[in-house]
């Protein structure tokens, strides 16, 4: 054994002599040629080909976007396989990713074919000054077989951007934006829309309406998420529009907040009344992000959208007809915001920037909305928010009261049929204050009151009503009678 040892030294030595003969003696373009060569021959011996993907891209700034979503799908594809994990919160998730640890190789197999990830990280020089303190600079290193690599480079990292970024959408914190501009220490506007996190609970489980309509917009909505080579096929843009109208009460946010839920979408609240232009409606709309519902609340409200032109009169001539927001200077067409410049919002050329996008209205007056504005195309299917029906009640009851049958339900069945009532009314009936003891009986007792004490209301208004028809039709009789008699005397005095 001493004299193996003794062997390996002397070896060592030797090897350590001769290259400080070499290094010192043969120019430097003769050795880099002898390692070129050398590698060239290890690598045509070696039938395996890498492909690294750093976090950080040429810049040091931005993580890279590959990166992220390699991540992501490794955390689902291959991080059972691993030995050792690790748990990481991004800074727009709300759930812990699990992905295998540094130093650690895991396999996948994609079409048949096997491929080695090994994630590892570079540690700088702790002497090297970095401009970006960093600490350490991550990749993941892909190898595979050469014979591979078409596949690969063509369709196994285009699978594993598209899966991971499926990945990071169901993870990530969604929010509810609004266009009041956030703005950074410096005081400038960093960004039209500021942000608060999307809770909202809403499900179409929770929501009040016919189970046949809830199934219809559940089948469209999924026919959209998974539409986007049907959209490109037929030369649309991957978008579509819902109106939703009904009285108030009848739970067009909450339908909202629904969609939200069940798409995993971002909500962009939009408040028309703090634009002033059409490019800065424009503006806004370039901000938004893919997979996003972009929501006008009481369009009725925003604009004059009546279908009245308003004529416009200066000093010198008259101008052309046109919808303007209510109480805005009409001196100069370029400074508001007008019909024309919404249309071009919800499907001119600028909706097509991005994709995946859904854009809701909400209106209280179906009839006050101009036909050009919710025309299908734009407002592709329309979805009326109505009166509290049996089957919208029985989901209130099976929410608030966790009951799905009882005998009085066949008494507010009739009283539903003889009364209108909100969904958000009936709820509220549904709801005892002075208890906190949910009794089945108690509860639907006090809804009976409820609805009764609304029946009672709507006949007593439609009473007064009617007795204000009557005595504005008599009083239209009267006045006719004495123009008839003031004609008739005027006649026999002209006679006279």
């Amino acid at each position: 054994m001493a004299e193996s040892w003794a062997g390996l030294g002397s070896a060592i030595a030797s090897f350590l002599f001769l290259y400080a003969m070499v290094k010192d003696h043969i120019p430097f373009q003769l050795r880099q040629y002898f390692a070129n060569f050398f590698h060239k021959v290890i690598s045509f011996a070696n039938p395996y080909q890498q492909i690294t993907i750093h976090e950080y891209n040429g810049d040091y700034m931005r993580r890279d976007k590959l990166y992220a979503a390699t991540q992501a799908y490794l955390s689902v594809a291959c991080s059972y396989r691993a030995r050792k994990l690790k748990a990481e919160l991004g800074q727009e998730s709300d759930k812990p990713l699990i992905t295998f640890d540094d130093y650690e190789e895991v396999t996948d197999t994609f079409k048949g074919v096997k491929v080695w990830w090994y994630a590892s990280k570079r540690v700088p020089n702790s002497k090297t000054i970095s401009f970006y303190n960093e600490e350490e600079r991550k990749y993941y290193l892909l190898t595979f077989h050469k014979r591979h690599r078409k596949l690969v480079e063509g369709e196994y990292l285009n699978h594993i951007l598209r899966e991971g970024r499926d990945v990071m959408t169901h993870r990530r914190q969604r929010k509810l934006f609004t266009n009041s501009p956030s703005r950074n220490w410096y005081g400038y506007k960093s960004s039209a829309w500021s942000h608060v996190a999307f809770e909202h609970p809403a499900t179409f489980d929770t929501l009040a309406m016919d189970p046949k309509k809830k199934e219809e917009i559940i089948d469209d909505l999924v026919t959209f998420r998974e539409g986007k080579e049907y959209y490109k096929k037929i030369g649309k843009a991957w978008k579509r529009g819902y109106l939703l109208y009904g009285p108030p009460g009848t739970g067009k946010s909450s339908m909202i907040a629904a969609i939200a839920n069940f798409l995993e979408y971002d909500v962009y609240d939009l408040e028309l009344t703090a634009v002033k232009t059409n490019t800065e409606l424009r503006k806004i709309f370039i901000e938004t992000t893919g997979k996003s519902i972009i929501v006008v609340e009481d369009i009725d409200c925003s604009l004059d959208l009546t279908g009245k032109r308003k004529e416009k009169k200066k000093e010198e001539n008259e101008n052309e007809k046109e919808k303007m927001l209510p109480g805005k200077d009409e001196t100069d067409d370029n400074t508001k915001l007008t019909l024309s410049g919404l249309l071009n919002f919800i499907d001119g050329l600028w909706s097509a920037c991005g994709g995946e996008r859904i854009i809701i209205f909400t209106t209280n007056h179906l009839e006050k909305l101009d036909p050009a504005l919710i025309r299908r195309g734009r407002m592709d299917m329309h979805i009326e928010m109505s009166y509290c029906t049996f089957e919208a009640f029985k989901v209130l009851t099976k929410n608030y009261i966790g009951v799905v049958e009882h005998n009085m339900f066949n008494t507010i069945r009739t009283l539903l049929c003889d009364v209108n009532m909100s969904p958000a009314d009936v709820a509220e009936g549904l709801m005892l204050k002075k208890s906190r003891n949910k009794d089945v009986g108690a509860c639907l007792e006090n809804l009976i009151k409820v609805i009764e004490a609304a029946k009672e209301e709507a006949a007593k208004k439609k009473a007064e009503e009617e007795l204000a028809a009557k005595e504005n039709e008599e009083l239209i009789t009267d006045e006719e009678s004495s123009v008839e008699k003031a004609l008739d005397l005027e006649n026999s005095n002209s006679e006279k």
